[in-house]
């Protein structure tokens, strides 16, 4: 053995080794830090990398922020739909908070060191509010069914209380069904390796390290991805399979239009979500490179935050009214 005075590590690559080998005088052998390497690259394309993100991160929280806003102030948009979205706005803003910032120091230290409990920590936030997201944009999906298929009675189901209590099942279960996984994966053993080729702490890159056993941490991704992710996604398909045939039931041009206009925005944003989700999660992973497993992440926790708040503007009459509404008043009292 070499000892360690002879070793020309990084130091956090050392302190990190110094720790085993204190531990495993004890017969027990722990790692206490992790290493994320993020996306590398020269200092040019990192320091451009850190623009990007730092601007998405920026306009991410400012769009959703101002989303929330126009719907809190607008009696026009205090509607179920305009509810959850702001549900959505709230979730995606502790998405993209919980990965974007860690995500920038490493891409300034051109890697970051990230203490066992941070990790784990950062690891359930994220799946908190991808499970969130999943449960939201269900309801959504249901609240458009409703809506479309069900007009007479939507009233007086989709009343406020009602959607209250859909809004906290969602965030109540998300951080429940989680929490259990999270304990679970915590309690692995990491001997080492401890660098992570990955920008965040993700289920598959510290399984890929672990060297313990990782059957019942597998079992209960595999469980969670039917209860998150597959059966979700069958009921926003059943819901918009109904939505479809009203629709093209409907005589009327305006308010087909007018459905299929509402219903775009929605399935745009399903799309992206669940599609990136399938490609990382639910589809076998074998064969797929570090750098795929990378820009797939990086859409549903880094653009997929920035683009839902503009999605649902564009396509939407009611938010773009409100927001030259809330702009001309506002320009309107600065002059006075």
């Amino acid at each position: 053995m070499f000892p360690m005075a002879d070793l020309e590590l990084p130091q956090g690559l050392q302190e990190n080794f110094c720790n085993i080998i204190d531990i495993k005088g004890n017969n027990q052998t722990s790692v206490t830090a992790f290493i994320l390497l993020g996306f590398q690259g020269t200092q040019n394309v990192r320091i451009l990398l850190f623009i990007l993100f730092l601007v998405i991160y920026c306009v991410t929280i400012c769009g959703n922020l101002l989303l929330i806003t126009l719907v809190s102030y607008n009696k026009n948009l205090h509607s179920p739909m305009y509810f959850f979205l702001t549900q959505l706005s709230i979730n995606d803003i502790m998405l993209t908070t919980d990965i974007v910032p860690n995500m920038l120091y490493i891409l300034q230290d051109h890697r970051g060191n990230i203490n066992f409990i941070g990790c784990i920590i950062q690891l359930y936030f994220f799946c908190a509010s991808e499970t969130a997201e999943c449960f939201l944009l269900t309801v959504m999906s249901y609240d458009r069914y409703l809506a479309i298929c069900n007009p007479l009675r939507y009233a007086s189901i989709m009343n406020s209380s009602y959607c209250l209590k859909l809004a906290i099942i969602s965030w109540m279960l998300s951080f429940s069904i989680i929490l259990l996984d999270t304990i679970t994966t915590s309690m692995l053993q990491f001997c080492g390796p401890n660098i992570i080729d990955h920008f965040f702490c993700d289920y598959i890159p510290l399984l890929e390290i672990s060297c313990s056993d990782t059957t019942i941490v597998q079992l209960e991704i595999y469980v969670l991805s039917v209860i998150v992710v597959i059966i979700p996604c069958i009921i926003i398909i059943v819901s918009y399979v109904n939505i479809l045939f009203t629709i093209l039931r409907t005589p009327s041009n305006t308010v087909r239009q007018k459905a299929f206009s509402t219903c775009s925005s929605h399935l745009t944003v399903v799309s992206i979500f669940f599609g990136t989700l399938f490609g990382v999660y639910v589809l076998p992973t074998k064969g797929q490179s570090l750098n795929i497993s990378k820009m797939l992440s990086l859409v549903y926790t880094v653009l997929a935050p920035l683009l839902n708040p503009i999605i649902y503007s564009l396509r939407n009459k009611d938010i773009k009214k409100a927001l030259h509404k809330t702009v001309h008043k506002s320009l309107f009292c600065g002059n006075l």
